[in-house]
C-alpha cells in the first residue's frame, strides 16, 4: 500500500519552509472549508430542492439556473480543500488514512462526483428517476458533509 503521508511530504516540506503561522496550519483548512460546506452547501441544497418543488415555473427555474451556477464551484472547492486538508496533515505530521475523518471527505467528494457527472450528461435524456436519483444523492452529500464536519472538529482539537 502506498504511504500517502511519504508521497506528499516533499510538498509538505516546502509549505513549512515558508513559515506558514501554526494556527493558520491547523485551523485554515476547518475554518475554510466551514464556510463551503456551510454557505455554498446549503445554498446549493436549498436552490436545488427548490427548483423541484416550487410551483412558480419562474421561480423554479431560477433555483435550477443558481444551483446549475453555484454547484460546479462548490465541487472545485471542496476538491481543493480535500487537498489542502491531507496537506495540513502531512505539515503536522498526522497519520491521514487513520482518521475517519478523511474517510468521509473522500467519500462527500465521490458522492458529488457522480452527482456532478448525473447532471453533466443531462440526466442521460433528461431522465425523471435520475433526477430523483440526483436530488438524494446530493442531498446525502449534504448530511454526510455534516458528520465530517463534527468528525473534522474532533480531529482538529485532538491534534
Amino acid at each position: 500500500m502506498v504511504n500517502l503521508s511519504a508521497v506528499l511530504e516533499f510538498i509538505a516540506a516546502w509549505f513549512r519552509s515558508l513559515g506558514v503561522p501554526e494556527p493558520i496550519v491547523h485551523w485554515g483548512h476547518p475554518v475554510m472549508m466551514a464556510i463551503v460546506v456551510f454557505v455554498m452547501g446549503s445554498f446549493v441544497g436549498l436552490t436545488g430542492w427548490r427548483s423541484k418543488l416550487v410551483e412558480d415555473k419562474d421561480a423554479a427555474l431560477k433555483s435550477r439556473r443558481d444551483h446549475r451556477s453555484i454547484a460546479p464551484w462548490m465541487f472545485l472547492f471542496m476538491a481543493l480543500g480535500y487537498t489542502g486538508g491531507v496537506l495540513s496533515l502531512v505539515m503536522q505530521h498526522q497519520p491521514i488514512m487513520e482518521s475517519p475523518h478523511f474517510w468521509t471527505g473522500s467519500i462527500v467528494l465521490l458522492l458529488l462526483l457522480i452527482n456532478g457527472a448525473i447532471a453533466l450528461n443531462g440526466f442521460i435524456g433528461n431522465r425523471a428517476t435520475l433526477r430523483i436519483v440526483h436530488a438524494y444523492l446530493g442531498s446525502a452529500a449534504l448530511c454526510l458533509m455534516l458528520l465530517h464536519a463534527v468528525l473534522g472538529l474532533k480531529l482538529g482539537l485532538a491534534i
